[in-house]
This record gives structure tokens, C-alpha cells and sequence, in this order.
């Protein structure tokens, strides 16, 4: 079934496999809160992007580092070790309820509790921009759409038909306990992309080695533990060919491994390792005629897994997800969205039993299998005096589960003056969660009876915008979550749990204010706040109140200065205490980062960045007992050529 489905969608799209090479969009342009490409000032929702320009700047930092300076985002383990596991609090939700996207395909990983993707696979020097939407967004984005959907979209092609990018970064990696600024970053890539005709390619490689830094955290007055080495190599190649400015079809083929060493759960020093390794391929289609567009997307991922510790195990795990879309202009004022969302997943696990020596198969990929299989319709109406209206409806067809609509409404009302663009904005969206394989077929935890999680968001908001980079928005948003889907204990005495859906309902409230302005042309000043309460069943490390800030000065319109400034209020953690093998609820303090970086070009083919993680050297914690990252210098370059 899965193979037959893969090879009809893409005769559909007359290409076996396609990688995505999408027209730059403006910097004023969103798209990912429709699918179509418009204006900033024109969309219902508060689009967040990560320019090309942000990434250039703190070039070093992980994809996880740059989402945390992003309003109602809190990745916790992005302060930490390189190979922490990332912990994805956005609006009060978990990993489970947040889309991961790479060039408009949702990625999952069916090996994972959760289902979600990780970002530790994904190299900050490949990407081109990011852009980030809040809220339930299953219409357009499927199961696992509840609280974010992240859209990273790759670098592609140079103009001319030879150009190659070769950057080098070194770096500082300890905590705040250490002062001995030993280089144990090492961070590497390079590209040779161009366009010949209408052919296209793009070729990257990159490497990132980290050591220094442990997992756990000795206890006061102790040795530093031994530092956790993360080594990540990373490999891409991109062919296509533009046969017009109407119609585009290109392939890619890429791979991703890591190795990253971690501590034992009791809080001592072990030398564990989780090894992931990934190969993926697919790509896009994009046929542009005189009123609308089509467009397909796809991937397929092969990703395997081993945790050598205590509790060695191995997982297999193979993904296709698909996505296409036809989007129609009737008129200048009203178009329609008519898609389609494949995702078939299946997972193989392994594990050593208690006493014995050799890996025996938990889990088939016979039985551990499921398919989404969703139709979705997205409308787009825009009025001469500034109403406007996006709404969708997705039937999300589990093959587990019966069908299931999920909605979303979004009106806006936009006022355009000489001096500033008002916008009122608000949304009722709607979301479908389903369980992942593990919570479903696992032979100690799942449960087959689990019922998919439903989650629901109510957002209002005011945006004002105007010349020189000005805006300003402020947002309140309430979400509701029911048939939570949690690990319980359902026999204490004798240790037993299982995942269970909460006969609860669960609600989380929050405000987001952004204010974004440019002075005198050189300087630049961004700042967010996020105010979240959610229930107290889930405020476990997610901060009340977040501030980031962030400062840019251009000197002669060569060299960039910039200082990032972000305060986290304290967080109450938990923690099972192996002495009394109870679980116990601990404070977190609240912490405050200073960080600085320049830019600068030597010449037109040779640009040297350094950066400082951590002036004032704060040593905190994001999770308990787990080490952070102190004082850390990086410095880098770049030829392009």
C-alpha cells in the first residue's frame, strides 16, 4: 500500500522524486499562514520569520538557539549540551503538538514517542529563512498542528552557473564553572550550487563536532563530570530543472547522522550514546498558469536509531508524507485551496530483555503501521475596505480512527492611513492529534484504546505597522485541550504505567507583544514578550513570563553589530529522587542572557563573524541537574565565491 500510494502521487506530479526550488519572497511577505504568498500587512495571523539576514548574523548557533528568541517559544535543551533532547513548550503545548516542516513537506519520525521531529538533524548553514505561526493549524497542516508549525525552508541556487560557499567556525564549549576557553566547537560546511540553462543544482556538506560540556552537572564541590561529545555530519544534493517561469520540477536526495553522548537518569556520570541516522529524499512540483497555482510536495525518510545505556535499544522507522495543493484566483478578491496531506508511518523496534545478552524484535512494522490520508479546503476573501477572511475545513482519515473535521476561521480588518496600517486580527482554529505507534503499540506502555488528542485555540489581537521596519502586535490567545493523551501510573505497587487519555479538559491563556523598529537606517531593535499560565498539570519548565531583545547596528553599511538580550522567569521542574524513588517538584531560578556578535566583510569574497554566548558568564539551569552552557566565544568565516 505505501509503496503503491508513493509511486501514483508522484506520476501525478510527473516526476518520480522532486526537491523543492521555490521563488524567493520578499522580505514584507508572509505565506505560511495560507499557502499563498501575500503581503505581511495582509494576513489574519502574527507570522514570525528568521531571515536569511538573522542567520548570517548568528551564525553558530543551532536551530533550536534561534526558535527560542521567537515569542510563546521555549525550547528547553537548546542552552545546553548539543545532544540534548529538545523539549518543544510552545503555548503551554509539548512536542506532540508542534509540525516541523522543511521546504512545505511536514516531517515526523515514527521511532520517537512523540512522533515529532528532531531538530538536532538540522543544520543552521543550510537554511534560507524560517517562518513560525502560532496556533491550531491542522487545516493546512495535518495531525500533530496544535500549538506551532515550524516552516524551514533551504538555500537554493545561485544565478550563475558556478558558485561554492565554504565557512569554518571555531569555539569555546563549557559551562559557567569552567574557565580554561578551549576551541571545542568545530563547525564546517560547504556548497557548490548554480543554475546552467534551466538546470539547477545544489551540493552542501557540513560537519558539527562539540566537546567539553557535560550532560548532568556535577554535584557542588564535586569534579566536573566527563564532557558528552555531539558529532553531526550532514549531506544534501539538489537537481532540477526550470522549464519555464511557470513550471519548476527538481530532486533531492540528502542524509544526516549524529552521535551524542549522555549521563545516566540517576544524575551520574555514564557514558551513554543515542546514534541517529537518516536518509531522506523527494521534492516538489509548481506548475504557475494564468489564475492559480499547483504544487506538490513529498519526502520519504528511513531513519534508524540505537541508545546504548542501561536500557539498550534500537528503532527502524520509514515516513512518507506527501502534500499537494491546487490554489485558484476566482478573482482578485477571492481564491480557494484544495489539498491533499499523505502521511504513512511504520516503526520496527528492538530491544535486549532483562538477564539476556541479544536484541529481540518488540515491535513489526506489520503491526506498528498506520495512514492519514486528508483532503483539506482553504478560502481566502479580501474586500476593498480592508475585511478579510480565512477559513478552511480539513477531513483528517486515520486509518486507525474514524474521519474527523477540524476548522479554522480567521477574520482581519485592516485600516491603511498615510502614517500606519491598523489591523484587528482574531481566529477560532481548531486541532486533531493523533497517538504516535509507540503510545499505540508499544508492548509494555501502549494502549490501543487511546483516543486522539483534540485541541482548540481562540486568539485576538491588534498589529500596527509603518515605514522604516515599524510594528507592533499585541495578542491574547486561550487554548483547550481534552482527551489529553498522558504516561500514568495505573498499578502503583507494583510499577506498572501505560499512556491514557485525561478525562479532563485543560486550558492554557497567554499574551505575545512584538515591537520591531529601524533608526537612522543602522540600527535595529526587536523585542518580544510572553506572558503563559497554563494548567498547573503542564507548567512543568514552561516560564510565565519571557523577554527577548535584540540590537543591530551597521556601520558603514559593512559591518553588522549586534547584542541579544533574554530574561526567563523561574520554572518549577520535577525530578525522580532515586534515594526515595519518588518524583518531587523543585524551583528552577529565573536567569538573564547577554550575548554580542559582528559581521564583517573583508573583502567581496572573505567575511569574518565572532561572537560571545554569555557575557556576564550566568550559570542557571533550564533543567534540572543538566549542565548550561557558560561564557562561550565562537569565531568564523566565510568565501564565497
Amino acid at each position: 500500500m505505501k509503496k503503491t500510494l508513493f509511486l501514483i502521487s508522484a506520476l501525478c506530479a510527473g516526476l518520480p522524486f522532486y526537491a523543492q526550488e521555490k521563488p524567493v519572497q520578499s522580505l514584507d511577505s508572509v505565506y505560511i499562514d495560507a499557502k499563498v504568498e501575500r503581503p505581511r500587512k495582509s494576513s489574519g495571523k502574527v507570522v514570525t520569520t528568521i531571515s536569511k539576514e538573522t542567520l548570517q548574523q548568528n551564525a553558530g548557533m543551532s536551530v533550536a538557539s534561534l526558535l527560542n528568541q521567537v515569542s510563546g517559544i521555549e525550547i528547553n535543551g537548546a542552552r545546553s549540551n548539543d545532544g540534548q533532547n529538545l523539549a518543544y513548550y510552545i503555548r503551554g503545548g509539548r512536542n506532540r503538538q508542534v509540525v516541523i516542516m522543511v521546504d512545505g513537506v511536514p516531517l515526523t519520525d515514527a521511532s520517537q514517542i512523540a512522533n515529532d521531529y528532531d531538530l538536532r538533524l538540522i543544520p543552521t548553514e543550510t537554511i534560507e529563512k524560517i517562518e513560525i505561526i502560532k496556533g491550531a493549524s491542522s487545516v493546512l497542516y495535518g495531525s500533530g498542528a496544535g500549538t506551532a508549525v515550524i516552516n524551514i525552508t533551504t538555500k537554493k541556487a545561485a544565478k550563475k552557473p558556478i558558485s561554492a560557499t565554504f565557512s569554518s567556525m571555531v569555539g569555546t564549549n563549557q559551562s559557567a564553572e569552567s574557565d580554561s576557553y578551549r576551541l571545542q566547537q568545530f563547525t564546517n560546511s560547504a556548497s557548490v550550487n548554480g543554475r546552467l540553462g534551466g538546470c539547477f543544482y545544489n551540493a552542501q556538506f557540513g560537519n558539527r563536532y562539540t566537546d567539553g560540556l557535560s550532560a548532568i552537572a556535577a554535584p557542588e564541590g564535586e569534579e566536573a563530570f566527563e564532557s558528552d561529545v555531539f558529532n553531526r555530519f550532514n549531506g544534501r544534493i539538489n537537481v532540477g530543472y526550470r522549464f519555464s517561469d511557470d513550471v519548476v520540477m527538481s530532486q533531492f536526495f540528502s542524509f544526516d547522522e549524529f552521535k551524542a553522548g549522555f549521563d545516566d537518569f540517576s544524575y551520574t556520570d555514564a557514558e551513554h550514546r543515542s546514534i541517529t541516522k537518516q536518509l531522506k529524499t523527494g521534492g516538489h512540483f509548481e506548475w504557475r498558469y494564468k489564475n492559480g497555482t499547483y504544487v506538490f510536495n513529498d519526502s520519504f525518510t528511513w531513519l534508524e536509531r540505537e541508545i546504548e545505556s542501561g536500557f539498550p535499544a534500537k528503532y527502524e522507522s520509514d515516513v512518507y508524507s506527501m502534500d499537494t495543493y491546487l490554489n485558484h484566483q476566482f478573482s482578485s478578491n477571492f481564491s480557494v485551496l484544495v489539498g491533499l496531506n499523505v502521511n504513512l508511518s511504520s516503526v520496527n523496534t528492538f530491544t535486549i530483555p532483562f538477564g539476556e545478552t541479544d536484541f529481540v524484535q518488540a515491535l513489526d512494522e506489520e503491526e506498528a503501521n498506520f495512514n492519514i490520508i486528508d483532503p483539506y479546503l482553504n478560502v481566502l476573501y479580501e474586500t476593498d475596505f480592508g475585511l478579510q477572511l480565512n477559513a478552511g475545513v480539513r477531513l483528517n482519515n486515520h486509518s486507525e480512527y474514524d474521519s474527523k473535521f477540524v476548522y479554522n476561521v480567521n477574520p482581519s480588518f485592516l485600516v491603511e492611513t498615510e502614517a500606519l496600517d491598523y489591523k484587528i486580527l482574531g481566529s477560532y482554529s481548531t486541532a486533531y492529534i493523533t497517538p504516535s505507534l509507540y503510545q499505540l503499540y508499544d508492548p509494555l506502555y501502549g494502549n490501543l484504546e487511546l483516543l486522539p488528542e483534540e485541541n482548540r485555540t481562540i486568539e485576538g489581537g491588534v498589529e500596527l505597522s509603518g515605514e522604516n521596519g515599524f510594528r507592533f502586535s499585541a495578542l491574547y490567545f486561550n487554548r483547550e485541550s481534552s482527551d489529553y493523551i498522558d504516561f500514568v501510573s495505573v498499578d502503583p505497587e507494583i510499577g506498572i504505567s501505560q499512556y491514557r487519555n485525561i478525562d479532563e479538559t485543560f486550558q492554557t491563556d497567554g499574551v505575545e507583544v512584538e515591537v520591531a523598529n529601524t533608526f537612522f537606517e543602522v540600527l535595529n531593535f526587536q523585542a518580544n514578550y510572553t506572558f503563559t499560565q497554563p494548567d498547573k498539570r503542564f507548567a512543568l519548565r514552561i516560564p510565565k513570563h519571557k523577554v527577548n531583545a535584540s540590537f543591530g547596528y551597521s556601520l558603514q553599511q559593512k559591518t553588522q553589530f549586534g547584542l541579544t538580550f533574554q530574561y526567563v522567569s523561574d520554572r518549577e521542574d520535577s525530578f525522580f529522587n532515586p534515594d526515595t524513588f519518588e518524583q518531587e517538584i523543585t524551583t528552577l531560578d529565573a536567569f538573564s542572557l547577554l550575548n554580542a556578535n559582528v559581521s564583517h566583510p573583508i573583502n567581496e569574497v572573505m567575511t569574518v563573524t565572532f561572537g560571545i554566548e554569555n557575557i556576564f558568564n550566568s550559570a542557571y539551569e533550564e533543567l534540572y541537574r543538566y549542565q548550561t552552557r557558560g561564557r562561550n566565544v565562537r569565531l568564523g568565516v566565510t568565501f564565497q565565491f
